[in-house]
């Protein structure tokens, strides 16, 4: 095949069996059950209720108590620690990419996974990094999901269940401070209101984070935070068969943002932050592995993200079959502002660079689904759906003239004839998509011991751009603002997306399972005049429309119990065609993010997972997952097949202990240490620079109740302080991830 899997293979089953260990000790709360085994979670991967180790799909869980002791509150707080799948979060607040198995999101691009929280699908990749608080289980699945969840879900699935309101009057509360000037809460109260029929759940979290890094220029801090999310929730019994639940959630998040350095700038020996007047890029070259954490820029970069979202679902069962529908509406805002490249205290270099630039998104969703599902206690399962979904969203960006007095914020309107930071060019468009879906699975228990099912969902998105006739950018043809009616740019995406699967039980705790499958991640529009900006400044391969990806996998796996179901060790082996994964290119003259097509990739490896009770108290867990992606086909620079995919590490894995243990009949302690491994990985298709592996370390210490009352645990993230950048772009955009911190959390529970 030509990689090393031999070796990879080695490598993790030397894990795997050393630590006698893996990831989904979280996922069970590493408890016990009568017999001391790990007890085994029930997950709802495939739409139902299944225990994880009979679910016949790779996907990684973590149950309540779990998300609790690993602090799990953001995304990359699970999905770094999950094997074959990465996440970097760039920018601004709701900045993020994820790569999968290979298959990889860039800014401003869908997301290759579909995001559940509650059974409301999530309308855009700015969602996905808001604080989690007040949960009751995570689940990521691997492998394209698209025949249950739908386009987008072509690389996997992330289904997040919060906690639901109670029948008994409960709550907790937590709060904390860290380093940064790092303040912290939670809270959650859930009880009922008429008794058992109508129960309530209120919870939110706030941050206020000073920041970390320094602007040496400006003498600030650049990274600060300030965050609000609060959710509240309506549970009504309407009759023995009939459900409704009613969910509002709302968040907001400001601080800083764009904190960019570029790396060929040469700064002036005799003038801190300011370029050299005589070889301003005459700096270091490009390199994914240069890491500086400190900042330069005129302006202190900002960003406000505002998220609001409210879901009925209702559900009745009829005996036979149990009618769902989820009735959901999204609002997501996010504004950035900052310098221009090259980050600097210069202004104006040459004229045009080192200026303002901004971008703002505005999206509104509605969403509806309904789906009628069989009885799981049936030898013949089966499941039918629509799902609808309609977006309207507004995206501009700008760069302006930076006099040195401040940043003109620009949302819909730009500001040419200012004075304070006249918009030198301003690209805008609003969207509206509407895209609606037919989906079925059925299952069948051909014998006690063999299950065969099968999937299919066909998803259609129709697009249409609007793009407004004042952006600087090049316009259709005769587009202008007596001629709106010729701005508008309209496309369809669509495809059928099958999954056959089957399960084989060779013993009561041995189970293989193989499956094929297609996902379908939606096409889409780059702003109108990126490809003409592209090709003046050499950029080839760039177009205004993105071609839809279509990828097909094939994979292979096991699930085991084993010495009495103390140990449980899983694992997949993938292979993957990838059509038209995407690729990031930045084209700083214009503060333009563009998306181009790569035509082919080829991802192909594996995953190893285990968990293990080694003593009373004492769990152990590892993972280790393995990827070769390799470009196939590209059209625009046929010389580059053969490179290494961009944005796919080659290797990531996560090891570590947990222990609790009984002081006293009122005081425990509580330990846990884990390390996680991200693996080399380009950035580009050139492959011309590389971001090495690294290491980052976690550690856990403190005391709580022995039935978890009360807690107070010290955390230390990154303990090494390793550096390393969240993100590398071709021509040395670079974004130093985060360092070493530490905090103390207080939580109780009543």
């Amino acid at each position: 095949m030509g990689f090393s899997f031999k070796a990879g293979l080695k490598l993790g089953t030397a894990i795997g069996c050393l630590m006698v260990s893996g990831q989904a000790w979280a996922q069970e709360a590493a408890a016990t059950d009568k017999s001391g085994g790990v007890e085994e979670i029930v997950v709802t991967a495939r739409g139902r209720n299944e225990k994880l180790q009979d679910a016949p799909v790779a996907v990684t869980a973590f149950s309540s108590q779990s998300i609790e002791d690993k602090k799990i509150q953001g995304a990359s707080d699970f999905l770094s620690s999950t094997p074959n799948i990465s996440i970097n979060q760039s920018q601004s607040a709701g900045v993020s990419f994820i790569t999968v198995r290979g298959v990889s999101q860039v800014r401003n691009g869908e997301s290759p996974v579909a995001v559940m929280i509650d059974g409301v699908q999530q309308v855009t990749s700015r969602q996905l990094t808001q604080d989690l608080f007040d949960l009751d289980r995570i689940e990521v699945l691997r492998g394209p999901q698209g025949a249950l969840y739908g386009r987008n879900a072509i690389g996997g699935a992330i289904v997040i269940t919060t906690k639901k309101p109670s029948k008994t009057l409960e709550g907790s509360a937590s709060i904390g401070v860290g380093r940064g000037d790092d303040y912290h809460g939670r809270f959650s109260l859930s009880g009922p209101i008429a008794g058992d029929a109508l129960r309530f759940r209120v919870s939110g979290s706030y941050r206020n984070l000073g920041g970390y890094y320094t602007n040496l220029h400006l003498n600030k801090k650049v990274d600060g935070v300030n965050d609000l999310n609060l959710r509240g929730q309506l549970y009504a019994e309407l009759s023995p068969a009939f459900t409704a639940d009613l969910k509002v959630q709302y968040g907001r998040t400001s601080g800083g943002a764009d904190n960019f350095q570029f790396q060929p700038a040469k700064f002036d020996p005799a003038k801190s932050c300011f370029l050299d007047p005589v070889n301003p890029f005459g700096g270091p070259a490009p390199n994914a592995n240069l890491v500086v954490r400190s900042f330069c820029a005129t302006n202190l970069g900002y960003n406000r993200r505002d998220t609001f979202q409210t879901s009925l679902k209702l559900q009745y069962n009829a005996g036979f079959a149990t009618f769902t529908n989820v009735l959901a509406y999204d609002r997501v805002k996010e504004y950035i502002q900052g310098d221009q490249f090259p980050y600097t205290a210069s202004v104006d270099v040459f004229g045009i660079f080192d200026g303002t630039q901004t971008q703002f998104e505005d999206v509104k969703a509605i969403s509806d689904e309904f789906r009628i599902a069989s009885p799981d206690n049936q030898p013949f399962r089966w499941m039918v759906g629509t799902y609808y979904l309609d977006t309207k969203r507004f995206i501009s960006t700008t760069t302006g003239d930076d006099n040195n007095l401040g940043i003109v914020p620009i949302y819909r309107t730009p500001a040419f004839t200012s004075t304070i930071n006249p918009t030198l060019s301003f690209l805008a468009d609003n969207n509206h998509n509407k895209a609606w879906a037919l989906f079925g699975n059925v299952a069948y228990d051909v014998t006690d011991r063999l299950e065969l099912s099968f999937a299919g969902r066909y998803d259609k998105d129709q697009r249409q751009q609007f793009i407004l006739p004042n952006q600087t950018g090049s316009l259709p043809t005769g587009c202008s603002a007596t001629t709106t009616n010729l701005c508008i740019n309209r496309n369809s995406y669509h495809l059928f997306q099958p999954k056959f699967t089957a399960k084989y039980k060779v013993a009561d705790n041995f189970n293989l399972f193989g499956s094929w499958g297609v996902g379908f991640r939606s096409g889409q529009f780059n702003q109108s005049g990126v490809a003409a900006a592209a090709q003046a400044v050499g950029v080839n391969g760039v177009s205004d429309v993105v071609k839809q990806e279509e990828a097909r996998t094939f994979e292979l796996g096991f699930k085991s119990g084993l010495l009495d179901n103390r140990l449980h060790f899983n694992g997949t082996f993938y292979s993957t065609i990838d059509k038209n994964p995407l690729y990031f290119v930045f084209i700083g003259s214009i503060g333009a993010q563009v998306l181009v097509n790569i035509d082919k990739v080829q991802s192909t490896g594996f995953e190893l997972e285990a968990q293990a009770r080694l003593a009373p108290g004492l769990d152990a867990f590892a993972n280790y997952g393995y990827t070769h992606s390799r470009i196939k086909a590209y059209a625009v620079n046929p010389s580059l097949i053969g490179n290494e995919t961009p944005y796919v590490p080659t290797s990531t894995w996560a090891a570590g202990l947990q222990y609790k243990g009984n002081l006293s009949d009122s005081l425990a302690v509580f330990g846990l240490v884990d390390v996680e491994h991200h693996g080399k990985q380009f950035w580009d298709p050139e492959n011309t620079t590389a971001r090495n592996g690294y290491e980052v370390a976690k550690v856990r210490f403190g005391f709580q109740h022995p039935d978890g009352k009360w807690s107070l645990i010290g955390t230390v993230n990154n303990l090494f302080d390793k550096k390393y950048n969240a993100e590398w772009v071709l021509g040395g955009f670079a974004q130093p991830g985060m360092p070493r911190t530490w905090s103390i959390d207080f939580n109780v529970k009543f």
